[in-house]
């Protein structure tokens, strides 16, 4: 969990500066569409502003700019001096974009980088107007609704028809589930989406990639939209080329095939084709129709109920404690055995779960006793989901499922037999395979490339590479159902456990798994290269193997 207060103030206002030729760039491709009007909704220092003055405009007559730093803004004022063009509005964006979209848009262009910030940190009154603005346009809203996405929605509300925006943005509008609203708005609003997607970090000290936005406004609401194009690019050299001409020439996606998230647009039209048809196999399933995914057992403190051997013996605490998994070191193959659970146990892992099934702790041992008190001197009772249950100490929900899976993994999702029957923690899901489906071969079919490639598709990802599914991408993921075969299980297990590559492991299983199902060696071989493609770009590796050059 993230807490307020230990953030850095750059983190807490979202100031993640834009370099200079990225603001020339982005400028460059709406001063094409010869703008009179341009609007920046969070100006920092003004880079967009000088940058534009050192830019031809012959038609530009007005730039309206927003910053909250008093500092900041003076410095983008001076960024513009002496230019009759420029006003600087010290104050929010927000508050003034939505009493201005009760009339008609009157900017041509709007260019920026907007803030990072998450929902939680914003003050009380801009949470309730980023609401209003989805309201407003009648788009799903949640609480974990960054404001870059509102600031991206009010900045293309504010465009005439047939304006342009160029703003810097993070590489996840392509994937979270808060940005699908601002997905739907500016399909269903823009004729042309391109996004350049660097493979290197272009800000310091934030964790997430950053993806160039070049959207154009459509004329009329009737007119035909051409889709999105996703560019990679391995350096900054194309910054000094014509970005109209990458908009003009880019290969773009239709809207039908991205209805959800944008990751789609990143393969290849025969890698769409190919996984379409993979869908419809009859002996390939969506994971929902095979298992259901629930989160693990919820503690509210887990170093304090998930503790080592240690511990429960200092403490006396071992009727009360229960073996459990929820983490990759805890599980090194897809089988969670006696033999995995003793070895970490060796190894001084947090293995046992503290399950307290008392209603009063008058009722417990004095060491016991002693061990909560430890608890509430952390003030661990005064945490949210420990003070909404009675007592504090006595953790609900808790029951075994026959498969784990781990919420985040770094090459690929994988289940995990629960052969010993151990709990798992909130890092972790309990899959409970439908009475049809048998919980071994349920785990080793999942290993294969279309459905690693699938989760690239439906999971997010998030600072340093790690991808991550919650229970309805889970349920979306493309899984094949293959017979029971213990033997390779066990040769499985053992490949991941031997930290085997992944693409190798894959490679096997493909053959083990997809080939008896009807798919070609060049199928396989496809997916398991566009699963390498997608998964170097969430690492930022490989980049030979990963993405082609611009240049």
């Amino acid at each position: 969990m993230n807490f307020k207060t230990l953030e850095s103030a750059t983190k807490l206002r979202g100031g993640y500066y834009t370099n200079p030729q990225i603001a020339s760039f982005l400028l460059r491709w709406v001063l094409q569409a010869r703008p009179e009007s341009i609007l920046e909704p969070s100006c920092g220092d003004g880079v967009f502003f000088r940058a534009l003055r050192d830019l031809p405009h012959p038609t530009v007559q007005r730039v309206l700019g927003f910053e909250v730093e008093p500092v900041e803004a003076s410095k983008a004022v001076q960024s513009g001096a002496g230019a009759g063009w420029l006003d600087v509005e010290l104050g929010d964006f927000l508050g003034w974009a939505y009493r201005r979209m009760q009339g008609p848009p009157d900017f041509d262009a709007a260019v920026g980088n907007p803030p990072f910030i998450r929902y939680q940190y914003l003050d009380p009154q801009l949470q309730a107007i980023a609401a209003s603005i989805f309201a407003h346009y009648q788009l799903p809203f949640t609480k974990h609704t960054n404001a870059w996405v509102s600031f991206v929605i009010a900045s293309l509300a504010l465009l005439r028809p047939g304006g342009r925006l160029g703003m810097v943005v993070p590489a996840e509008i392509l994937h979270v589930l808060h940005a699908q609203s601002l997905r739907s708005f500016l399909s269903a609003n823009c004729s042309r989406i391109v996004l350049f997607d660097p493979q290197e970090l272009w800000f310091e000290d934030a964790l997430q990639g950053a993806v160039l936005l070049l959207a154009e406004k459509k004329v009329s609401a009737g007119a035909r939209s051409q889709g999105v194009a996703i560019i990679p690019t391995r350096s900054p050299a194309f910054l000094n080329e014509d970005p109209e001409h990458w908009f003009r020439t880019a290969s773009y996606v239709n809207g039908e095939t991205l209805t959800g998230k944008w990751m789609p647009a990143l393969l290849t039209p025969e890698e769409r084709d190919l996984l379409s048809l993979a869908a419809e196999r009859p002996r390939i399933h969506r994971f929902a129709s095979l298992a259901a995914a629930e989160v693990g057992i919820v503690t509210g403190a887990n170093k304090f109920f998930l503790v080592p051997d240690e511990l429960v013996e200092r403490h006396g605490l071992g009727p009360w404690a229960h073996p459990m998994f929820g983490r990759s070191e805890h599980v090194p193959g897809v089988v969670y055995d006696a033999a995995t659970h003793e070895a970490n146990k060796r190894a001084g892992l947090p293995a046992n779960f503290l399950w307290f099934k008392v209603d009063d702790a008058a009722d417990l041992p004095p060491s016991v006793r002693e061990y909560l008190l430890s608890g509430e001197q952390q003030k661990l009772h005064e945490r949210y989901k420990c003070r909404i249950r009675e007592p504090w100490f006595s953790v609900p929900f808790v029951h075994v499922a026959p498969v784990g899976m781990l919420k985040r993994s770094h090459s690929w999702p994988r289940l995990i037999l629960n052969e010993l029957g151990a709990f798992t923690t909130d890092t972790a899901y309990r899959v409970r395979p439908a009475a049809h489906v048998e919980p071994a071969a349920l785990v080793t079919g999942f290993v294969n490339s279309l459905t690693a490639l699938s989760a690239e598709l439906e999971g997010r990802h998030y600072g340093g590479g790690v991808l991550e599914l919650v229970p309805s991408e889970i349920g979306r993921l493309l899984t094949p159902l293959a017979p029971v075969d213990r033997v390779q299980l066990r040769q499985l297990h053992a490949e991941v456990s031997a930290g085997v590559e992944a693409a190798d492991i894959l490679q096997r299983q493909d053959a083990r798994i997809l080939r008896p199902l009807g798919f070609g060696q060049d199928d396989t071989d496809a997916l398991r290269s566009a699963w390498l493609r997608l998964k170097s770009r969430r690492h930022r590796t490989d980049p030979d193997a990963a993405l082609h050059d611009l240049d």
